[in-house]
């Protein structure tokens, strides 16, 4: 039961994240989460940071609540934060 669990929960956790790369370093995880909640509830916003440095690494991963709020964000030509083009793309998954 609890691996059942466990499975399903992953499951959704990962149907719906897209990965986005080349944010800019002067962006915040508010300005990123900002930006994508125009397509749908954000669920997640995982943006990395580097220990030495204090800054992010410049990529994160963004859940939202559904496969439609992702594939709004997806359909969406251009994305800019801060001034910036970010690369946007559907997470992929290793199995």
């Amino acid at each position: 039961m609890a691996t059942e669990l466990a499975f399903r929960s992953s499951a959704v956790r990962h149907l719906a994240t897209i990965f986005v790369n080349r944010i800019p370093w002067t962006a915040t995880a508010n300005e990123v989460k900002e930006h994508f909640s125009q397509f749908g509830t954000i669920r997640r916003c995982f943006l990395p940071f580097e220990k030495e440095t204090g800054f992010h690494k410049g990529f994160c991963w963004i859940g939202f609540s559904s496969e439609e709020e992702l594939e709004r964000a997806l359909q969406q030509e251009n994305h800019f934060i801060d001034g910036v083009k970010v690369d946007v793309q559907r997470q992929r998954y290793r199995h």
